[in-house]
């Protein structure tokens, strides 16, 4: 039997099969009969969640066959991409077109396909999560039937897909709105802790991108902003916090020591006192962790199931070695987060129950009424989502 283990190496199942998957005909076969078998099927992009979204007992699509650009359509500004490509395969195809993706995160090593079925995003006020840019989807749904969706064409099914923590059907293509290519400059410097809480609304605004990261124990924090440039590219890159390049030169960062990750989205105004608190928690409770607290911004949208559905948004996560027990931390910590309305990244870990997120979204029987209309045996299901799921 084969075993699957995450990045980090914290999770792992085995599966009856792990499968890759390239075409149509064969995904359509893999669920047929895990309808008829009566066990599970789940989509792996890189395995970068570190909520047990993928384990199963029984079976893994690998969807890495599944990649590449298919087209793109500058009238609307939109590129389509199949599903399994990885974020950082879309930066120079599309730059050949003269394009750039809106934004992306520090890390590019997710598909495309699971960086919407999570909600994964970037930083910058003005910038939305990669499920925000999302215009239309190819998908193929359990029953065998492949239905392309949109706004305007089901938009029932696109509105639960562009976030579908992977429920809903196994997403084929992802056309996203995209921009002009253009080139980012990076600056990276330390400030006190204290200054940078002072000024952060001036920080985040001043600039396309800010994000600090704060280590416990530390005086001051270590600040990146990024912003547009019309300078020419500079090579070599050189390290982080000294480049100018295009987007996807830039924006991307290595983050190869494994370690568990909670990140939550509080409302953009609760913010700083969130971190305060986080803080604190951490002098008092917990000193003994050296990993960083990390901040960030993303702008509202009105995706079904996004953590900053409606609202302008905070992102602060925490981390801890792969090798420690992070729960007594990470519960306490989720608590604080909670007191600020905060919602847990769909992708990282976090300890709530069905009941406790129906309460965050105003569409969470929308979206579960429509994932299961698609499909009614939970064919889609592993065990942590049907427990999400509830009665």
């Amino acid at each position: 039997m084969p075993e699957w283990t995450n990045w980090s190496g914290k999770l792992s199942a085995e599966p009856q099969r792990i499968t890759q998957v390239g075409t149509v005909d064969a995904i359509r076969s893999e669920l047929l009969a895990a309808r008829e078998g009566g066990w599970s099927v789940r989509t792996a992009g890189t395995a970068h969640s570190h909520y047990p979204l993928l384990p199963t007992s029984g079976v893994i699509l690998d969807t890495r066959p599944l990649s590449g650009l298919v087209s793109v359509d500058r009238d609307a500004m939109t590129a389509t991409f199949r599903a399994g490509t990885k974020i950082h395969a879309c930066g120079q195809p599309l730059l050949e077109h003269g394009l750039g993706l809106l934004n992306q995160g520090d890390i590019d090593q997710q598909s495309v396909g699971g960086a919407i079925a999570t909600g994964t995003h970037g930083t910058g006020v003005d910038l939305g999560s990669f499920s925000s840019a999302v215009t239309e989807l190819l998908v193929l749904l359990v029953d065998g039937s492949v239905v392309t969706c949109s706004s305007d064409v089901e938009p029932d099914l696109f509105e639960a897909s562009r976030l579908s923590l992977g429920a809903v059907g196994v997403v084929l293509q992802v056309t996203l709105r995209v921009r002009e290519a253009y080139r980012l400059e990076e600056q990276r410097w330390l400030e006190p802790f204290e200054s940078v809480m002072e000024r952060i609304e001036e920080l985040t605004s001043a600039t396309r991108h800010f994000e600090y990261f704060w280590y416990p124990g530390q005086d001051r924090a270590i600040c990146k902003s990024i912003n547009l440039t019309d300078e020419p590219c500079r090579y070599p890159l050189g390290d982080e916090g000294q480049r100018l390049a295009w987007s996807f030169e830039v924006l991307p960062n290595q983050r190869l020591d494994p370690h568990t990750e909670m990140e939550y989205s509080i409302p953009a105004e609760h913010g700083p006192s969130c971190v305060a608190d986080i803080k604190n928690l951490l002098s008092n409770s917990f000193p003994e962790v050296v990993w960083p607290i990390e901040y960030r911004t993303v702008a509202a949208d009105e995706v079904w199931l996004s953590p900053a559905r409606s609202r302008a948004t905070v992102t602060v996560s925490i981390h801890e070695d792969v090798t420690r027990d992070e729960t007594a931390y990470y519960k306490s910590a989720e608590s604080v987060f909670r007191s600020y309305g905060g919602r847990p990244h769909w992708g990282k870990v976090h300890y709530l129950s069905g009941k406790d997120l129906a309460g965050d979204y105003d569409r969470w029987q929308d979206w579960w009424r429509v994932r299961d209309a698609v499909d009614p045996t939970g064919v889609l299901l592993n065990e942590p989502m049907r427990k999400l799921r509830g009665p």
